[in-house]
């Protein structure tokens, strides 16, 4: 692990302004640059830990706050500690804002945050990587799709919903996609049943896609995020061996 530095920056989109956290090797030199999408919870200190942790194996992680719309980190009034359970309320806090990121909305702000980073000293030329979190791992597909020849893989983790019924359902863009995808399920996720794993997989196959889906024994929705009760060290480091393997094979 090499020595890390973390800041704030803004990048403008044809929306407004969204607010992000950049980290990079402290070296001050160009290195792979790696596109971090939330979860839901949005960014906090556990989120900019895996950004920093990312970046010490040698990456320019930019995390972007997706919801800046509805306004600057933290967008939601959450505990250190984010258990639904315990306060049903994160959730009507959380649901209308997540609702209000459309397709249309979240693949135009991507192209801002590659810009962005196309356009930063610190991030090597060539195309970049993606790792996507629940909810991120929708935008990793829809970005993949959106921009082919910009993003060299994408990893998605507990994510949910990537095969629906809905005519923009994301396993519908797999014939879009040439980075080569990594994604790791939760054998308990509602959000995305076996039925719907191996729709997913057989989309991406066929596609001619390359790529690994895994399903994580004992894990459930959120596994990586140590400020939830979702949080499994053993599946979470089993995310961080198949991320790190997908960007050394990468770059």
């Amino acid at each position: 692990m090499t020595a890390v530095q973390g800041s704030d920056v803004d990048i403008t989109t044809e929306d407004g302004v969204a607010d992000a956290y950049l980290a990079h090797p402290a070296d001050g030199l160009p290195h792979p640059g790696v596109l971090f999408y939330q979860d839901a919870y949005g960014i906090r200190p556990h989120l900019k830990a895996m950004a920093d942790r990312l970046a010490g194996e040698g990456y320019t992680v930019l995390l972007p706050n997706v919801f800046y719309r509805s306004g600057r980190t933290p967008v939601f009034d959450l505990p250190e500690f984010i258990d639904p359970s315990a306060d049903p309320t994160i959730w009507q806090q959380i649901m209308p804002v997540m609702s209000s990121l459309t397709p249309e909305l979240s693949v135009r702000d991507s192209g801002a945050y590659l810009d962005w980073m196309a356009g930063n000293p610190l991030v090597a030329d060539g195309p970049v990587a993606i790792t996507g979190y629940c909810l991120g791992a929708r935008l990793a597909v829809r970005t993949a799709a959106a921009f082919p020849d910009r993003i060299a893989a994408a990893g998605g983790f507990h994510g949910g919903q990537l095969v629906t019924e809905d005519a923009e359902s994301p396993h519908l863009l797999a014939d879009r996609i040439t980075a080569e995808l990594y994604f790791g399920f939760a054998d308990q996720d509602q959000s995305m049943t076996e039925e719907q794993i191996r729709t997913f997989e057989q989309a991406l196959t066929a596609a001619g896609v390359r790529n690994t889906c895994e399903v994580y024994p004992g894990a459930g929705h959120g596994y990586t995020q140590a400020d939830t009760p979702a949080y499994s060290a053993e599946a979470a480091e089993r995310h961080w061996d198949a991320l790190l393997g997908l960007l050394k094979r990468t770059f």
